[in-house]
């Protein structure tokens, strides 16, 4: 396999052949550019849910009043939870990453479907704007839930919002459809489904979710819009209607939607690790169909965020022990990324500390929702803040944390430049141990009986509030400080080579950044990722790249 660690510059990049000014990327069909339209977009999002949950925090520093009514303070807290999940998290690593990076794995030149790629892209523009205008300017306040009967009933403007939300799932349809047609159709020449990255497989496996899935919840929230423009008794008890059919719809996706976001965060630490590590994959089979088994088993837990709603014993046994279930592919990943790590030469630049992050939070966030699946365990710490850590644990501590080391590990290929290694480390430092005090604290309430979305609290539990708001402070101090030197290193960094990290995938076989085809002859797919023997050899003294088997093809 050829060395290709010629720098940026060599070769046109796509930023100067896809045309330069406004329009060129308005109109663009190239999938990096797409890619990185994502990337700004899900983190500016990022950015004003990050500021919803400080404000969330701060607001619960004291009891009672500190400066929002109880009011404003729902207001506050459902716009959190809306830009969160449904316009950073869900499509913030299949569309922004998955976009720019699969193709470049998979060794083609583009998705299967450019101009249905660009249409997702504006669709996904659209339903945020309809969504956060809903919320801003008609004071939505069901929670990001949409709870009925009082979704039905509030006064806020619940149509626009959910019809934002029903915008929405059609981006990430079609960009599930985009994906898969890509993975079956467009993978290189040699590059067999036994061969390809394991950030394909989790894409792949996401994908196969988003079409799924998402259209039970449009299905459910074209219902709710119905009910509550024309009163139709669907969900509202007054009406005819049944609440608990809402839950039921809500979470057959909601649940689902949780491994959506979740799935392509271990697709990304299942590219990092064996890189830093300088080692193949341990397991890949294992991993790569523990991805599928997933997605499959994922839609069949959904009844565990329902065991005190009144379903049946029956019923509750059932979830419980297909909570367990899933559990157990999870749990194959761990131990294989661990298993990799033994005995590698280990280096410990950013994108890998995030990885090591990764394990730890999400182990932690595993293991609670195991907690939670146990049927008298789940009656005492149901909707209580024990539920918060653990879905945070989750949801940031592990799908948040593996998109920012994706970011970190694609940076170099994505802008041709390298950011401030030091500083990437410090905020890396920040950030672990700032969720760690923001959400570990709130186990400990939860436990003590401290209910969710509540606005006021008894005194008992101020000081815990307390600890767990300085840590949201510290967690977005090291936020901050990578929006900085991510920023600055667009005008400052040094020149990326085209393999800064000494990786074997497809990517690192072409220049940083990519000419606008992706490759300037069809890559070398004779040799994969996980043909090698391990270990690697050692980074050559005082270089960022590192030594990669079989330098000639």
């Amino acid at each position: 396999m050829a060395n290709n660690d010629h720098g940026h510059g060599e070769h046109p990049s796509f930023f100067q052949e896809g045309g330069k000014g406004l329009m060129s990327w308005v109109y663009t069909l190239d999938h990096k550019r797409i890619g990185l339209m994502y990337l700004v977009s899900v983190l500016v999002m990022f950015g004003v849910g990050g500021v919803m949950a400080l404000l969330v925090r701060l607001e619960l520093f004291s009891p009672g009043k500190t400066f929002l009514t109880a009011h404003q303070y729902n207001q506050v807290f459902t716009l959190h939870g809306a830009i969160m999940v449904f316009l950073f998290i869900i499509p913030a690593v299949p569309a922004a990453l998955g976009n720019f990076v699969l193709p470049l794995l998979l060794g083609t030149k583009d998705v299967a479907f450019p101009r249905l790629n660009i249409f997702s892209f504006y669709i996904y523009v659209m339903g945020a704007i309809i969504a956060i205008a809903a919320i801003v300017m008609g004071g939505v306040d069901t929670g990001w839930t949409f709870y009925t009967p009082y979704s039905v009933g509030s006064s806020g403007k619940v149509i626009w919002m959910v019809f934002g939300v029903f915008v929405l799932g059609f981006s990430s349809i079609l960009t599930g459809l985009n994906f898969i047609a890509t993975t079956h159709k467009l993978r290189a020449p040699g590059m067999t489904w036994s061969r390809m990255p394991l950030f394909c497989w989790g894409i792949y496996a996401t994908s196969l979710i988003q079409v799924l899935a998402t259209p039970v919840l449009a299905i459910t929230l074209l219902m709710l819009i119905i009910e509550r423009a024309w009163g139709v008794g669907i969900f509202d008890p007054a009406k005819g209607g049944d609440a608990v059919l809402f839950q039921h719809f809500f979470w057959f996706y909601s649940h689902p939607a949780v491994y959506i976001m979740i799935l392509p965060g271990m697709a990304i630490i299942s590219e990092i690790i064996p890189t830093f590590s300088k080692k193949a994959i341990f397991g890949y089979k294992a991993i790569g169909m523990s991805s599928v088994a997933i997605a499959i088993i994922g839609f069949l837990v959904w009844g565990h965020h329902m065991f005190v709603s009144g379903q049946s014993a029956f019923a509750s046994m059932v979830f419980s022990f297909l909570t367990f279930l899933v559990a157990i592919p999870s749990g194959i990943k761990v131990f294989n990324w661990t298993a990799t790590m033994y005995k590698g030469s280990i280096t410990f630049e950013t994108p890998m500390l995030y990885a090591l992050a990764f394990l730890f939070l999400f182990t932690i966030g595993g293991l609670t929702g195991i907690f939670l699946g146990a049927l008298s365990v789940n009656v005492h710490l149901t909707d209580t803040y024990f539920v918060v850590a653990h879905f945070h644990y989750v949801m940031m501590g592990g799908t948040v944390i593996a998109f920012y080391g994706g970011v970190h590990y694609w940076w170099p290929k994505m802008t041709g430049r390298m950011y401030n290694e030091k500083l990437a480390r410090l905020a890396c430092l920040l950030v672990f141990i700032g969720f760690n005090v923001t959400f570990l604290t709130q186990f400990v309430l939860g436990s003590k009986g401290m209910p969710r979305r509540y606005y006021d609290y008894l005194p008992e539990f101020q000081t815990l509030h307390q600890v767990s708001t300085v840590g949201s402070w510290i967690l977005g101090l090291g936020f901050l400080i990578m929006v900085g030197y991510l920023l600055a290193s667009l005008k400052v960094g040094a020149v990326a080579p085209a393999n800064p990290w000494g990786g074997l995938t497809l990517e690192w076989q072409t220049s940083s950044p990519p000419p606008l085809h992706n490759f300037e002859k069809q890559p070398n797919t004779k040799i994969g990722p996980y043909d090698y023997g391990v270990p690697l050899p050692p980074k050559k003294p005082g270089t960022l790249e590192g030594a990669v088997h079989g330098t000639s093809s």
